[in-house]
């Protein structure tokens, strides 16, 4: 594992890859190899691409990676697939759809299986983020599944999420009222040269304005959220500007069409000055801290829950417990406190 650290370390893109296949299949050993990447990391832009299917979030990542090379940046890319019924692995592999980049070594594109995980995106993606961030990529995207609200779990993995939403699409719309506004740090209106593209700017400007005031009502100020130039005029005038420099983000609503490119610019425009927010609010270490705290959250529930599994085997499987609950010889809440009284006895001896 040394050896395949160092040499992912030195910028060999086989010792990257074969990481991300070894932390994707879970193989043992996997977690020291983490482990070790872990100090490397804290350096890339990681940057979060939702949407509903048929949005265009492929050809605008692949854009994306295009104009960032262009710009001198390396870029590391992840696609989470829907998995396999069969065999859990990403249905469509690793997909023919980064026309742009073939043959760039410095746009690295993985597909990783989504197994089932609640929001498309799978444990093991936050790990892979991990190695392309310790690797060195200046960029690392990520592009989800495009199942709906429940890609929130993007969240934990991107500094910025920027959600898709195609023209003139009252399903989509809807879709982002029932959740995902909350998550979007800004909104991209693809295939703006479709009919129907200036009505879904408008509803969504609406969405968000009802978003400011539904905020402003809820902590009694505009701190949460971008002031326009009328709120900061009423707050001096109420002398109530002692937050006024207090950075703030409001997300913008970018039109592209991504296959021609248009709109580009000024997405990556938009992307630089929300990366300028985070860092100048404090949010990107904020957010760091949220990420990381879910992280071992979620890393203790699975070793937990690993581990439980391990002793109802060792006494004789599940079904003999339900035998006894069915036979009333005993209840659920009681077979939990025995298969629990060993372990919370350990743990208190070693607080």
């Amino acid at each position: 594992m040394k050896s395949l650290v160092d040499d992912l370390l030195d910028g060999d893109h086989r010792a990257l890859a074969r990481t991300i296949s070894l932390i994707e299949d879970r193989t043992p050993g996997y977690r020291d190899l983490v482990s070790q990447l872990h100090e490397h990391t804290g350096h890339a832009d990681v940057i979060g691409i939702t949407g509903s299917p048929g949005a265009g979030k492929s050809t605008l990542v692949d854009k994306m990676a295009e104009a960032y090379r262009d710009r001198g940046l390396t870029v590391g890319v992840i696609a989470i697939d829907p998995s396999s019924p069969f065999t859990g692995g990403a249905v469509l592999g690793d997909r023919i759809r980064m026309a742009s980049n073939t043959g760039d070594m410095d746009v690295f594109f993985r597909s990783m299986s989504a197994r089932g995980t609640l929001g498309g995106l799978s444990t093991a993606t936050t790990d892979a983020v991990k190695a392309l961030d310790a690797f060195g990529k200046d960029k690392i995207i990520i592009e989800t599944v495009g199942a709906g609200q429940n890609e929130v779990d993007i969240v934990r993995t991107a500094d910025t999420v920027t959600v898709l939403v195609p023209p003139a699409s009252g399903d989509d719309v809807q879709m982002l009222k029932a959740g995902i506004l909350e998550i979007a740090d800004l909104f991209v209106v693809n295939k703006a040269d479709l009919d129907g593209a200036n009505r879904t700017v408008q509803e969504l400007r609406e969405m968000i304005e009802m978003r400011r005031d539904e905020l402003a009502v809820a902590t009694g100020h505009h701190g949460a959220v971008e002031k326009t130039g009328d709120d900061a005029a009423a707050e001096l005038e109420a002398g109530e500007a002692d937050d006024a420099d207090d950075p703030s983000w409001t997300p913008p609503i970018v039109e592209t069409v991504a296959k021609r490119g248009d709109g580009l610019e000024e997405l990556l425009s938009v992307l630089e000055d929300h990366r300028e927010y985070l860092v100048e609010s404090g949010q990107l270490e904020a957010k760091a801290r949220e990420r990381y705290a879910a992280e071992i959250r979620t890393l203790l529930r699975e070793d937990a829950a690993d581990l439980l599994s391990e002793e109802i085997d060792a006494r004789g499987g599940i079904e003999a417990f339900v035998d006894q609950v069915v036979d009333r010889e005993t209840d659920p809440y009681e077979v939990v406190d025995d298969l629990l009284a060993p372990i919370e006895e350990c743990v208190r001896e070693q607080r």
